[in-house]
Order: C-alpha cells, then sequence, then structure tokens
C-alpha cells in the first residue's frame, strides 16, 4: 500500500485508462497532463493510431492539449494489453450498453477485467468507472481480478468511481467534476481517493462501498429521467388542452426554490440517462422488487418518438397530406446541441418512425455528417439551403443544434414540427407547431 501511495503522491506511478471513448480519452489526457505516464488501451487499432498520432476524436478534448502530452511521451496507446503489467493503476471506462432485450450487456466490463488478469502485480490499483448497476465490482469484478491470486485490499486495490461526463458543457468537464469514489475496503478507497486528489481539481466524496457510488450514479440520472418523463406527458396533456408547456416552464422555474426545470422532448439520449434506470430495474427484479415510478417514466420517455411522428402526420394531414410518400426534412442527429455524439439518440427513433410510415426522410446536422444504424450508413445533406427546407413538406427539429439558422429555416419552410423549443426567439410563428 505505502509503495503505490508514494508513486501516486510523488507521480512516478504508470497510470492506464482501458477503453479511448468519450469517458477514457478525456481521463487519460488528464492523467497524462498532472504528470502521470499514461498508456491508453484500446481494441480499436484505429483509435490507438490518431491517439499516437496526436489527432484527437472527442469534442470535450483540447487538440493542443493531446498532441503536446503525446509528443512530450506522456501519453501513449495501445491495443497491446501485455502493457498492463507496467501499469501501477488502470481505470476501466468501456461501455455497458444494453442488449436487444434491454438487459445489461456487461461483457465489455467482464472481457477488460478477464484480460487484465494475466498482468495483474501487487500494489495495482483497479478502477471501474463504467456505468453500471449496483453490485457489478463486488460481485462480477472482484472474483475475476482474485484469479490473479492476490487478496484485494492488500495486494492490490479495487474501486468504484461513476464517469461523470457531459459532452459538450462548456463549464464541467473531467478535470472540475466532483468525484464519487468507493473501494471494496477502506485502503481501497483512500487510494483512489489519493490518485483523483492528485488528478483532478475538484472535490473527492468517499462513500463506504463500490455499491453506494454504483446507486449514487444510476440515482443522478434516473432522476433526470423521471422527471423529464414527467414534463413529457405533461407536454402531451397540455396539447391535448390548448396549452404551451413551455410557457408553463418558463413561468414555474421563475419560483426561487423548490423547483427545477426540465423539458420535454423527442424522447431520451446519450448513454446514461435513457440507459440506467434499465440497470436498476433489471437489478431490483433479483430482490422481487418493481421499481414502478421509475418504469413508468421510462414507458413515457420512450414513447416520446412514435408520439412526435403522430404529431408530424397529424401536421400534414391539416395540409392535406399523407405521410406515405412526403418529404420530411430532420434537423438534428446529435442527442444533444452542439456536439456530434448520436449514442441513443431519439432523433434516430423519430426517424425510423416516420420511414415506417413511408415518409421520405433526410437529414441535415452541421455536426454530424454520417451516422450508422442497422447497418447502414446514413449521410447528412451538405448544405441548409432555402431551396432542401422549401422542397421539405415539413421540417422536424430534433436537436436544438445553437449554429442553425433558425430565420432561414421559417422563412422557407412550408410547415415546421419544433420538438426542442429551438425557434423560440422567432416572432413569426404562423408556420411553426411546438411539441
Amino acid at each position: 500500500m505505502n509503495s503505490i501511495k508514494e508513486k501516486l503522491m510523488n507521480k512516478t506511478a504508470t497510470l492506464g485508462v482501458v477503453g479511448l471513448g468519450y469517458v477514457g480519452l478525456p481521463l487519460a489526457v488528464e492523467k497524462a497532463k498532472a504528470g502521470y505516464k499514461t498508456i491508453g488501451f484500446d481494441v480499436q487499432q484505429s483509435k490507438v493510431d490518431m491517439v499516437n498520432s496526436g489527432k484527437n476524436y472527442i469534442g470535450d478534448v483540447v487538440n493542443e492539449d493531446l498532441d503536446a502530452i503525446v509528443k512530450s511521451g506522456r501519453l501513449s496507446a495501445t491495443t497491446d494489453f501485455s502493457m498492463v503489467a507496467s501499469a501501477d493503476c488502470v481505470c476501466i471506462c468501456v461501455p455497458t450498453p444494453l442488449d436487444a432485450y434491454q438487459q445489461p450487456d456487461i461483457s465489455y466490463v467482464r472481457a477488460s477485467a478477464e484480460s487484465i488478469v494475466p498482468y495483474m502485480h501487487k500494489g495495482m490499483l483497479i478502477v471501474l468507472e463504467s456505468t453500471t448497476y449496483p453490485g457489478t465490482t463486488q460481485e462480477l469484478l472482484l472474483p475475476i481480478l482474485q484469479k490473479s491470486g492476490l487478496k484485494c485490499g492488500e495486494d492490490f486495490f479495487l474501486a468504484f468511481s461513476p464517469e461523470r461526463v457531459d459532452p459538450g458543457n462548456l463549464i464541467y468537464k473531467t478535470k472540475n467534476t466532483p468525484k464519487v469514489v468507493g473501494g471494496i475496503t477502506e485502503a481501497c478507497t483512500e487510494i483512489v481517493a489519493i490518485m483523483y486528489e492528485a488528478i483532478l481539481e475538484a472535490p473527492i466524496h468517499r462513500v463506504s462501498s463500490p455499491a453506494v457510488a454504483e446507486m449514487e450514479k444510476i440515482l443522478e440520472n434516473t432522476y433526470r429521467n423521471v422527471n423529464i418523463g414527467l414534463v413529457n406527458e405533461l407536454t402531451m396533456l397540455c396539447h391535448k388542452m390548448g396549452i404551451n408547456f413551455w410557457e408553463v416552464v418558463d413561468a414555474a422555474k421563475s419560483k426561487p426554490y423548490g423547483f427545477q426545470a426540465f423539458y420535454p422532448g423527442p424522447g431520451l439520449g446519450g448513454h446514461c440517462i435513457p440507459l440506467d434506470p434499465y440497470y436498476l430495474s433489471w437489478k431490483a427484479r433479483e430482490y422481487g422488487f418493481h421499481t414502478s415510478m421509475i418504469e413508468s417514466s421510462m414507458m413515457v420517455n420512450d414513447r416520446m418518438p412514435e408520439y412526435c411522428a403522430e404529431r408530424a402526420s397529424k401536421i400534414l394531414n391539416r395540409d392535406k397530406k399523407a405521410m406515405n410518400g412526403s418529404r420530411i426534412l430532420i434537423l438534428g442527429v446529435a442527442y444533444k446541441q452542439d456536439i456530434d455524439d448520436y449514442r441513443e439518440s431519439p432523433a434516430l427513433r423519430v426517424i425510423e418512425a416516420l420511414e415506417q410510415l413511408g415518409a421520405d426522410v433526410i437529414y441535415y446536422d452541421p455536426f454530424v455528417s454520417t451516422y450508422h444504424e442497422h447497418g447502414a450508413a446514413k449521410h447528412s445533406e451538405p448544405e441548409l439551403s432555402a431551396e432542401l427546407i422549401s422542397g421539405a413538406d415539413l421540417v422536424i427539429i430534433t436537436t436544438a443544434h445553437t449554429t442553425v439558422d433558425y430565420k432561414l429555416v421559417q422563412e422557407s419552410a412550408l410547415a415546421i414540427f419544433d420538438t426542442k423549443n429551438a425557434m423560440k426567439h422567432i416572432e413569426n410563428r404562423e408556420n411553426i407547431e411546438l411539441l
């Protein structure tokens, strides 16, 4: 323990990161910027090659930072997991998606752990950062790592520290977002806290176990899921009542206490908020418990793309047009504004629902030139011109990118369905309908 503690404090430790995606690469960069020799591991050779060339592919990483630390020798990447043997700490930042049956797919976490075991050594710290169900670190990771013959809390240290990456957030990045840590033993918690204290400019919050840290992460995103489900349901009600729900939210948030504003939309996107409640409800069934409130919000949010397609059909119908054969222009396929991440984007579900109804769907997104869905690639229109807009029977705004010329959209479009209130500052609203 003293050896790893001393190495972390005097920055002679070598730190590893498994998974060089939206979570792993920014973390690896911060470790290297803090003065540690850092090794990134990934199964995709293309990512490894880009990192080693100093070429960035993640929006939240500063290009110059990556290039500088690679040239300095503080950061390198590899597909060779035998290099784990030279690391004093390994953080696992791999995907934890849902499978075809909406159940947690932890195969990437398991595979990462099994790849680490042959190269484990005394004094090593292993940290899981991937979002998962409570109990993963203790029940899945620990037994795999103990196959090394090393004893947790004495020979090696194991902890969970949930990632809190918010792509595109201009204020909170990996460096300044508070970190929660929970180890298998007190010694594990102490070591992981020391590491993050040396890397981050944010408070480190220690909890009593990995399960508490795992549940904490689920709470963060389930809180958002439930509240977004509430506003989505009220949005559907307010539409029937002829009430502008966006105006309702603006009025409610004038209260300085007891209310936090959440906004409706065509569904939930990103890796965490749409998926995390499924982890919890799946784990809850092991205890014969049904998360009824959470599952209700999930049902509301999951239905929103279909609801948006239904509303679009009614807008076309008012103009005596059928959905079948209509040309629809989707503005934005990223899951949130001003980023290139389309993981779990509700816009893709909206497109799918429209196409199932026979619509001819095209899209424009200044951040996502191509996306892949069901094995096929779809490409953005190269330019948002007046001709492109006027050639559509309906324009649907599914992502509120701030770089889009919404005045041009309003002036050129026959009809607009704004699911994100992106056109709230446009005065002429004759052809605009809000979600």
